[in-house]
């Protein structure tokens, strides 16, 4: 009994909805179609293959539903008539069993061949009746039945005509998708946080082509079906599934991207943000009379401050990250224009900064393209907001300096309280977390893993910065001479930087570096290193990429970021406990204060030299990472409390 009502559960769900296709698929099927090809056709797109336990359940069900709203409008004959199958359209059994009727001459042939030629008419039919037997003018019996079912299959055509204007529904936005999908993809998607049809489509206009991969039992195949079915209701749901949905983001070109988020007032990056024109700070409460900017708002003043950074990237970036949360805020919470902010809403955006709402957030890989890109990934700690008030303060100042307005909202809040803490503090890689992280990086012998694996030594080796090893290239190497421990002169190699603040630093690389280096570009066919040909060449070039541009330029500051981040989470499912827990934590920058702490502590790296592969000012700041002092007096303390 329970085997039966799990079979039946296959294809029903109590919030299942009626739509055309169930209607469509029915017609097949009392028309004689072939039903694995109907439901292909109607019924595939809802995630069930075409197995024939599940079409028999959810045809069941179908019926089912058919009669329950049959019997709502009190007709009780066409109950009946939605419940009955009908029969195929092959000859009866009696027919098919009886012998084949004798074939009927005519008469002058089957005089001819009795040899009753010089008979008379009469005689001949006599005898041709005899033979033959009297021609019935009855319909044949298969005749009758044919009619019969041709009837049948014309009132159940009717009864479906008037049930589908009865009970056929079109989906709505904020239909759950049990109405519309097979249970077990409904489950799926749900599992997934997919609850609706609009969280569906925000989905998958959000993450493309593959954003079945982030719902577990929805793979390819499925997932392509889900997107064609929302494709195929767009028009009834107004839920439009772009374009770019249809191709793989990695072939997808800026221009095509550029287009999915279109302007709005909204929560969309600043590039797409549309202030209205009450809010645009033309005629804001703090303007100065006359400025030294060309700016006629507070967006273009916004935008002309960021042009100050834009020889400094990484800057440009933090900055316009900090100033477009404000001008959201303030447009979208506030209802002002950025230039009437007081100091009274400069403290409640530091405060939204510390709670800000649920729909003011997503995860941090959503890029800026995507229509689930939001401006926070949550609340900020102290030190995040201790940075958002000191870069937006610097906006009010710059403003004031270009006498764009008379004051700065910002200097007058009291900035939030951050424990100082040792550089590096809590993110530094134990040497067992290290060694966990190179063997993992070295089983990968894939082209990518090998590739992930050249980044990670890079980034230990020499202490760089995410984007600083990003932007190097092979014409920023330089071979130098060196005199060795043993007073041997050898080839030593220097890494050229432009780091934080422009300041160019001299980093010194390890020389197998250079070599692994020296024999990938060998494999390819490359010249050495320093040859003028590589002069462009990233350090971390993709040299297996098909489009040249992007072999050249090598790995984004995100994506080596997230290259990293999936080594370490392969490593920490080779630990356990804390050791998994502090590699599932970490991140590029770990490996910069590894760098700076194994070194150093080890005797290896001196002062100086570790001072100038970080960049850092002061030897003051290296300090911070030296543990030796420590672990004397854990180790002295220790002795003296054991009693030995």
């Amino acid at each position: 009994m329970a085997r039966e009502r799990r079979k039946f559960q296959v294809g029903r769900s109590e919030n299942r909805k009626l739509h055309r296709g169930h209607f469509a698929f029915m017609r097949a099927l009392v028309e004689g179609l072939e039903v694995k090809p109907s439901w292909k056709r109607y019924l595939e797109f809802e995630g069930n293959v075409a197995d024939e336990r599940v079409i028999r359940s959810t045809i069941a069900w179908i019926r089912g539903e058919f009669a329950a709203a049959a019997r709502r409008e009190m007709k009780p004959s066409s109950v009946r008539l939605v419940r009955l199958a009908i029969p195929p359209d092959t000859p009866s059994t009696a027919a098919a069993s009886a012998a084949p009727a004798k074939e009927r001459p005519t008469l002058e042939a089957f005089a001819e061949a009795y040899g009753m030629e010089d008979f008379s008419e009469r005689e001949q039919l006599e005898r041709y009746i005899e033979v033959f037997g009297q021609e019935s003018t009855e319909e044949p019996k298969e005749t009758r039945r044919q009619k019969r079912r041709a009837s049948l299959i014309k009132r159940q055509l009717l009864a479906l005509d008037w049930l589908e204007a009865l009970v056929s529904q079109n989906p709505k936005p904020g239909d759950g998708v049990e109405a519309w999908f097979a249970p077990a993809m409904a489950s799926h998607l749900k599992k997934a946080g997919l609850h609706t049809l609009f969280l569906l489509a925000e989905r998958i206009n959000g993450v493309g082509s593959r954003w079945w991969t982030i719902a577990p039992g929805i793979g390819e195949l499925k997932g392509e079906r889900v997107t064609d079915w929302m494709r195929l209701h767009q028009a009834e749901t107004g839920l439009v599934i772009g374009a770019h949905t249809e191709i793989r983001r990695s072939e997808l070109a800026p221009a095509q991207l550029a287009e999915v988020v279109k302007p709005a007032t909204d929560l969309v990056p600043l590039e797409k943000f549309k202030v209205p024109t009450e809010l645009d700070g033309s005629q804001g409460a703090f303007r100065a009379e006359r400025s030294l900017l060309a700016a006629r708002n507070d967006y273009e003043a916004i935008t002309a401050w960021l042009a100050t950074k834009q020889e400094q990237p990484n800057t440009q970036r933090a900055y316009r990250r900090e100033a477009e949360r404000l001008l959201l805020w303030t447009v979208l919470e506030r209802g002002k224009a950025m230039s009437s902010l007081t100091t009274e809403d400069a403290m409640a955006f530091m405060a939204f900064l510390k709670e800000p709402p649920a729909r003011w957030c997503a995860p941090r890989h959503l890029q800026r393209w995507s229509p689930l890109w939001r401006p926070l990934e949550g609340p900020l700690k102290a030190p995040a907001r201790q940075q958002a008030q000191r870069i937006l303060s610097g906006l009010f100042n710059f403003l004031m300096k270009q006498s764009y307005m008379i004051g700065n909202p910002f200097s007058g809040v009291t900035p939030p309280k951050v424990p100082v803490r040792p550089l590096g503090s809590g993110r530094t890689l134990t040497r067992d977390q290290w060694a966990a992280l190179e063997a993992v990086a070295a089983e990968d012998q894939s082209l990518l893993g090998r590739r992930r694996a050249r980044a990670l030594h890079w980034l230990y080796a020499t202490g760089l910065r995410t984007a600083e090893l990003c932007a190097a290239k092979c014409g920023d190497l330089e071979a130098v001479d060196y005199i060795d421990a043993t007073g041997a002169q050898r080839v030593g190699w220097i890494l050229n930087v432009i780091g934080k603040g422009t300041k160019h630093r001299g980093v010194v690389v390890p020389s197998s570096l250079v070599d692994e280096l020296q024999q990938h570009l060998a494999q390819y066919d490359r010249a050495s290193v320093t040859d003028e040909t590589n002069q462009d060449l990233a350090i971390l070039a993709d040299l297996d990429n098909e489009d040249q541009t992007k072999a050249q330029a090598g790995w984004t500051p995100s994506g080596l970021y997230k290259a990293m981040k999936r080594v370490m989470q392969s490593a920490a499912a080779t630990m356990d406990g804390p050791n998994a827990e502090r590699l599932m934590a970490a991140s590029t920058h770990w490996l910069r204060h590894s760098h700076a702490s194994h070194g150093l502590n080890s005797g290896a790296v001196s002062m100086m030299v570790a001072r100038q592969n970080m960049g850092h000012a002061s030897l003051n700041t290296l300090s911070e990472y030296l543990t030796t002092e420590r672990d004397v007096a854990i180790r002295e303390i220790e002795k003296f409390a054991g009693g030995d």
